[in-house]
């Protein structure tokens, strides 16, 4: 891993630390100063990718961060769908939702919930000069955030939403999970991998869960191992999961996808053996590129489908 690289997770290590107070709270005040730079405003139409007249598929993502910290401004979140977005030729919409402990859960799920009905009802702001196929809707997240995207999309296939919108697919990387069990990759893998440790997960999960709650809460613990077989709509999408080899999460992204084979849902898991945790966020990165390159045949694979 270039050094450049290791310095700037280092660098977001100490920030998120020295950002944690020890009731449960989180000085953002001192994170916006340290750690999260925001990406300004471009009001630049992206001309460069044409403005042919068939739709294009709608990728809804929504950022990690523990369900503490970032938002869809944050600069390598806005990188990355920015690159998303001209790789695989979709609309990107990047959601900021409330955070934790102030918005604890389920108020990520519920900000979820209503981007989507905004676009249903609403649609694209009016100076987007390209057409969405809401037929063609993937839900997709990194960390936390992956978590909301599997939670958003179990709500919204198990509810009789209307058209025009239908979740054509589930894009989850680096799915944040949880359980009162340690997984062997946490343990095998505390103090060495950058980001995530037991200390920083549990903080986070105390943030976000409800009061008195532990982490085999359904909103953390998905799989079924430590409590009730989880409920899957027949309409829950395919789902592509990506799985790094360094990343302490990296058993509950196979735990995961595990339970949608054993629930018959399809599922796609990629290996990238030497990726940390929140290796999207360096471009530098040969996996970065690589990660892209499935997104893109990933959403390429499923095809418009009528809605009834």
């Amino acid at each position: 891993m270039p050094w450049a690289v290791r310095l700037q997770l280092r660098a977001l290590e100490a920030g998120v630390d020295a950002t944690q107070r020890r009731d449960g709270t989180v000085n953002r005040f001192l994170f916006s100063l340290v750690v999260d730079r925001q990406a300004p405003a471009n009001p630049a139409r992206p001309d460069a990718l044409g403005t042919e007249p068939s739709p294009r598929p709608v990728i809804v993502y929504f950022h990690g961060g523990g369900f503490t910290y970032f938002s869809a401004a944050t600069r390598p979140y806005d990188a990355l769908c920015g690159t998303i977005c001209r790789e695989t030729g979709a609309v990107v919409v990047s959601v900021s939702y409330r955070l934790a402990p102030e918005h604890r859960f389920p108020a990520a799920y519920d900000d979820g919930e209503a981007a989507l009905r905004h676009l249903a009802t609403i649609g694209l702001p009016a100076e987007i000069p390209f057409r969405a196929d809401l037929a063609r809707c993937f839900l997709a997240g990194d960390s936390a955030g992956a978590n909301i995207a599997h939670h958003v999309a179990q709500r919204w296939t198990a509810a009789a939403t209307p058209p025009p919108i239908r979740l054509a697919g589930l894009l989850l990387l680096a799915a944040y999970f949880g359980g009162e069990d340690r997984t062997e990759s946490e343990l095998a893998l505390e103090g060495v991998a950058p980001i995530v440790n037991l200390r920083r997960s549990d903080f986070w999960w105390k943030a976000f869960l409800p009061e008195g709650a532990d982490r085999n809460h359904p909103a953390a613990h998905v799989t079924g191992e430590a409590g009730p077989e989880l409920e899957l709509p027949e309409a829950f999408p395919p789902a592509m999961v990506v799985v790094g080899g360094l990343d302490p999460l990296q058993d509950y992204g196979r735990q995961y996808a595990a339970m949608l084979r054993r629930k018959g849902k399809e599922v796609r898991v990629v290996e990238f053996p030497d990726a940390v945790h929140a290796f999207y966020f360096f471009p530098v990165l040969p996996d970065t590129g690589k990660l892209v390159a499935e997104i893109k045949a990933f959403v390429g694979s499923i095809g418009p489908e009528p809605i009834a």
